[in-house]
């Protein structure tokens, strides 16, 4: 009896020992891959992001493909209109930035710099030198110039790499377009794969990553253009020349708690003092982000995302870093479905320890009826307990 419980450990152990060789396999050739695998990865993501609507349109009678065909033009549509927008907006901010650079300096040396040494009793003068900034950008110039210069070479040179750039360019709109229209049949070839026994435990926790990485990216990503452009438009109104960009930047920040109005408040009201220098436009910057402040409580978050969980701002910062230090832009893509998924396999696990034996107790595993997490999988509208 001792000598196969022994055997059985082993082979468990080998068990988990391939699949973590497996795992490894796939992370090395991820890495290996990633140039290839770039637009097949975006094309991926925007037919996940797509399929629902493509499903709507089912549903309300249309075909598959020309239902595809409508969601695919929308989609186009969209992101034309927001180029040909965005594009120009943001470009003669960014020279309005430039224009006003003198006088964003002249108020640093003059007004921003005295009054926080006074304030504080730190010296900054030093660091706002614009001599010693001259100096120092000049002695690092020659340096960065040679790696441009190297960097606009080979760019210049290597046709394979301009080439490869067009073709994959070219290629996202190609496959997302095959991914929106065969988008639930690779779902059923890969639910055909799993093991029967497991398939009600990977369905549910499927649809969970699912729910939570549509959560966060169709719920908060509205609430950061709507911010964005909102803020962009307030600010405008008040009367800050850099209001669309202070408000485009605040909204981008807004998936971090307090970071998106905090840097808004900071950078509307230091162009206010600039511009202006007086106390009613610096009121006229609080007034914006209070009342977006609000509209994102009580309406923006409660209608866009709802009670649906999402990914905390930490841990998405985290993903994104550290995919992108390891796989480039390839793993900033990857980076939150992975971490959606991580978080639902976390708390599978803590489920899972909260019901084993080891955390009730014997005298509990034997008077408490087993908790059954594979029989009744939740449906992605019903609530779900946090723990």
């Amino acid at each position: 009896m001792e000598h196969a419980s022994a055997l059985d450990e082993i082979a468990g152990f080998l068990r988990r020992l391939q699949w973590a060789a497996l795992l490894v396999g796939v992370v090395w050739l991820v890495w290996l891959l990633a140039p290839v695998l770039t637009p097949f990865v975006m094309a991926a993501l925007l037919g996940w992001l797509g399929d629902p609507l493509v499903d709507r349109l089912e549903r309300a009678g249309r075909s598959r493909n020309t239902a595809v065909a409508l969601v695919f033009t929308a989609m186009t549509l969209v992101l034309v209109i927001a180029l040909l927008l965005l594009i120009p907006a943001i470009e003669s901010q960014i020279r309005t930035l430039v224009e006003g650079m003198p006088r964003y300096r002249a108020w640093v040396d003059e007004v921003g710099v005295p009054w926080i040494e006074g304030r504080f009793g730190v010296e900054l003068s030093e660091f706002f030198n614009l001599q010693y900034i001259s100096e120092l950008v000049r002695s690092n110039w020659a340096r960065a110039g040679g790696v441009a210069a190297t960097v606009w070479d080979y760019v210049t040179r290597s046709g394979f790499a301009v080439l490869a750039l067009v073709t994959n360019i070219v290629l996202i709109p190609v496959l997302t377009f095959f991914f929106l229209r065969d988008w639930d049949q690779m779902v059923a070839r890969v639910a055909a794969l799993v093991p029967r026994a497991h398939l009600p435990t990977v369905t549910r926790l499927a649809r969970e990553s699912s729910d939570m990485l549509g959560a966060f990216l169709r719920g908060q990503f509205l609430v950061m253009l709507v911010l964005g452009i909102g803020y962009g438009v307030g600010l405008w109104a008040v009367g800050i020349d850099l209001g669309i960009l202070i408000g485009l930047i605040a909204g981008l920040f807004t998936f971090i708690p307090y970071l998106g109005p905090t840097s808004g408040i900071v950078l509307g009201t230091i162009a206010a003092l600039v511009q202006y220098g007086d106390w009613k436009h610096i009121l006229g910057v609080l007034a914006v982000f209070g009342v977006g402040q609000v509209i994102e409580s009580y309406w923006l978050t409660p209608k866009l995302v709802g009670d649906r969980i999402g990914l905390h701002p930490v841990a998405v910062i985290f993903a994104v870093l550290v995919g992108g230090t390891l796989f480039g832009f390839l793993g900033m893509l990857l980076a939150l479905p992975v971490a959606a998924v991580a978080n639902v396999l976390l708390r599978y696990a803590q489920e899972r320890y909260t019901a084993s034996r080891l955390y009730v107790g014997d005298d509990a595993a034997h008077a408490t009826p087993a908790i059954v997490l594979d029989a009744h999988p939740p449906h992605p509208a019903e609530p779900r307990d946090p723990a």
